[in-house]
């Protein structure tokens, strides 16, 4: 029987619409056929009302080819297939899934773009973006790049280039992403992931690349400064001369002073120091930039903040992700005809990559390490900092090998993985596990072909995530990955929102399902 006669038999009213030549729009019995008789038949929500009002992620006929493709068994698969592939309204009086709980609250954290009044500390903004959540009401840098993963995976690419259009006008007004669009983030940027966001983008047109392109050199730019002065006096702003005269980067902070936003915790620091005042307030900014603000791997005494020393370290995150950013350029530079600047930043990145393995490599410990250029040693700190080589591919298969039996012996958490095996105190520190690192460590890990453990990573943090969501309703900025607990420690109170985890998780949901 014809869809029209149905709905005749039915006493629609709807022929005479029909008859006048208006084609009627199909109900989801007729769009999804085969799939529809299957999600209805094996009851996988009760009310049949549910996936009825389900709303597709894509078209129609890009779902039915993936379902003609996949042909998920069992009531599990069909429910993972699902909600991935549709948006399914929450049943009344039930607790939103972690998935529906993220799609809800992406609204809630965009912020329209904007002007600032005269006198505030916001900077302008362009385009709508996302924010953190809690205390943080701007966009930050870092924090953008993982909750683009969950809005990719939420179809929200409007959004994704709005932000980055953001970052692309941020880079030409200011030469660099500042930490947060805050007049008193100008001083200093953090870990810089532009390079990995601009390959978010699913604009591929010629103006929005050149426009990628030129972000991504002026950012360089704004990381070297200072190359020249460096070979001569062995560190000036974020760059700094290693023993053989090869370039590597530190963290840094271009103003004086305590932070603005931390002002009385930062005078209260250098107060008990028995440091000078400025050297203090200078490792607390370039600390910052780190993200890691704070972690025993920039503290000379783990047990105290006020022995802390950034700038004497060179990171192993922040150089492995500016050897890919310098392979991002070369590969950008290639892509638009301009050989010259490709082989310049090919030759950079090789020589980038040559000193990374030469002085942040450890065989004797299997791991990645920062270096201590007082000490003109490695640090002792073990942290998942280590990973970041194998994330960005930097890394030898046997290197990764090892890395990942340190990762199972030291770092690997009962909910996730742990920032340190030390607990300071300090957020960065155990028992807390952050969204970012889950994602670093599970596609290092998994891209070396350490897929089982990668796998263990993201399913012990999604069953930490859902505990906490179980307990709170929350989404929050860091958790206890020993308990599967809201996390703790730190200059401020646990926030909740939270863009990352937001992100991360989602992601993970994508790919491990519930």
């Amino acid at each position: 029987m014809s869809l029209r006669m149905l709905l005749r038999g039915a006493g629609l009213g709807l022929v005479a619409l029909a008859t006048m030549g208006q084609s009627l729009p199909p109900p989801p019995q007729v769009l999804f056929g085969p799939l529809f008789e299957a999600v209805q038949a094996a009851r996988i929500y009760p009310d049949s009302k549910t996936f009825a009002d389900a709303t597709p992620r894509e078209a129609p006929d890009a779902v039915m080819a993936a379902w003609r493709a996949e042909r998920p068994q069992g009531a599990d698969a069909l429910r993972a297939f699902v909600e991935r592939h549709f948006v399914v309204p929450a049943q009344p009086g039930a607790k939103p899934s972690l998935r529906e709980h993220i799609a809800a609250l992406w609204p809630q954290l965009t912020r329209p773009a904007f002007t600032p009044p005269p006198g505030s500390s916001a900077l302008a903004m362009p385009e709508p973006y996302v924010v953190p959540g809690g205390r943080f009401r701007e966009i930050y840098y870092w924090d953008s790049y993982f909750t683009m993963l969950g809005l990719k995976a939420d179809g929200q690419d409007r959004l994704i280039t709005g932000m980055l259009d953001d970052f692309d006008s941020l880079v030409a007004r200011y030469g660099f992403v500042p930490n947060g669009t805050r007049t008193y983030y100008l001083g200093r940027s953090q870990p810089p992931f532009l390079a990995l966001m601009a390959d978010l983008d699913p604009r591929h047109d010629a103006v929005t690349a050149a426009r990628h392109l030129a972000a991504l050199k002026a950012e360089h730019a704004f990381w070297m400064k200072g190359a020249a002065a460096a070979r001569q006096s062995g560190a000036a702003a974020r760059v700094v001369r290693m023993p053989d005269g090869s370039l590597l980067n530190r963290y840094w902070d271009d103003a004086p002073g305590p932070r603005d936003e931390s002002w009385a915790e930062d005078v209260a620091t250098a107060r008990t120091s028995g440091r000078p005042v400025a050297e203090v307030y200078k490792d607390l900014r370039a600390g910052a930039e780190s993200g890691w603000d704070y972690s025993s791997r920039w503290l000379a005494d783990p047990a105290r903040l006020d022995t802390i020393r950034t700038t004497q370290i060179v990171p192993v995150d922040l150089n492995s992700l500016l050897w890919a950013q310098e392979q991002a350029i070369a590969r950008r530079c290639a892509a638009a005809g301009d050989k010259a600047c490709a082989a310049d930043f090919a030759a950079q990145a090789a020589a980038r990559g040559r000193a990374i393995q030469r002085w942040l490599w450890l065989p004797g410990e299997g791991r990645f390490a920062d270096w201590d250029r007082e000490r003109r040693a490695p640090t002792p700190r073990v942290s998942a900092a280590t990973l970041y080589p194998l994330f960005v591919g930097l890394a030898t298969p046997a290197q990764a090998s090892a890395v990942a039996r340190l990762v199972s012996a030291q770092l690997l958490a009962p909910g996730g993985l742990r920032t340190t095996p030390l607990r300071t105190g300090q957020q960065w520190d155990d028992p807390n596990g952050w969204a970012p690192l889950q994602w670093i460590a599970h596609q290092g890990l998994a891209r070396y072909g350490q897929v089982d453990l990668a796998a263990t990573i993201a399913r012990r943090w999604l069953a930490t995530v859902a505990a906490a969501y179980d307990e709170t309703g929350k989404m929050l900025e860091k958790y206890d990955v020993e308990t599967h607990a809201p996390g703790g420690g730190g200059e401020y109170p646990l926030q909740d929102g939270f863009g990352w985890t937001n992100g991360v998780t989602r992601a993970f949901l994508e790919k491990y399902g519930g």
